[in-house]
């Protein structure tokens, strides 16, 4: 492992199941094995490899002068995909992205960094728990609870029982998922909370979404790495590019507000 990239922790196979807060409804997702990256990407690591290729948040963030060792942040999803296939070239992996403007798409076969999925990113925050949390907020969170102005250094709080830290509290974190194809147009899904966040928010199954260019403060992003699919599957685990199209698919009246990806 070079030194830019975050150390990367084992997820074994097994399944999760998701749940859709406006439909009502649940489906168990049955994932492959993959890594996880041990912490959030540090402002030390966004900044070793953001010259080969990923935008600049680190610049951005670098107005307030975090810690090192602190979440980069904030980082947008477009910056975090960046990041993940410059990365990946740094290494000699097989970039996950073919980035072309603002159309992204994932190549599920590839060995290189890429954004977990949702149902990657629950399962490795539960760890096999079915608690809202995978320990006392206090013990595994920067929450507001700590009354902190900022994110603070990754790894201060405890790990869940994969051995990952702060995938509760301190930065919410990107995933590569759609937050809602029908209702919010390309929003991507965020998960997580932030060091500012309520116990409420700071929860294995709460998601939040944002514009893939929203520059948001309390916004950093974690590593996954793996191929899970066959070369060219449009689908691998929990995601599904035809399932995106079909909930976009709104007949009828919009209702208001709803903007339908096209």
């Amino acid at each position: 492992m070079h030194a830019e990239a975050a150390p990367m922790v084992a997820i074994p196979a097994g399944a999760i199941k998701l749940r859709d807060a406006r439909s009502g409804s649940s489906r168990v997702v049955e994932l492959r094995a993959f890594e996880l990256g041990r912490t959030p990407v540090t402002r030390r690591e966004y900044e070793a490899v953001r010259d080969r290729g990923a935008a600049g948040a680190a610049d951005r963030a670098g107005e307030t002068e975090p810690a090192a060792d602190a979440p980069a942040h904030p980082v947008t999803w477009f910056d975090a995909v960046g990041w993940c296939n410059a990365a990946s070239a740094a290494e000699g992996l097989t970039p996950a992205y073919a980035i072309d403007g603002r159309d992204v798409a994932w190549e599920v076969g590839a060995d290189g960094y890429r954004l977990p999925t949702e149902a990657e990113w629950e399962r490795a925050c539960r760890a096999g728990t079915t608690a809202p949390t995978y320990g006392p907020v206090r013990e595994i969170a920067w929450s507001a609870l700590d009354e902190v102005d900022g994110p603070q250094p990754v790894g201060g709080k405890a790990a869940n029982a994969f051995g990952v830290f702060d995938l509760l509290g301190n930065v919410w974190e990107w995933c590569w998922d759609y937050a809602d194809t029908a209702r919010y147009g390309d929003y991507r899904s965020l998960r997580g909370g932030g060091w500012a966040d309520r116990e409420w928010s700071v929860r294995a199954s709460v998601r939040r979404g944002s514009a893939p260019d929203a520059v948001l403060e309390d916004v950093g992003f974690r590593v996954a790495r793996g191929p899970v699919g066959e070369q060219g599957a449009d689908a691998a685990q929990g995601w599904s590019a035809a399932s995106d199209r079909l909930r976009a698919d709104v007949r009828g009246p919009r209702p208001i507000g709803w903007t339908p990806l096209h």
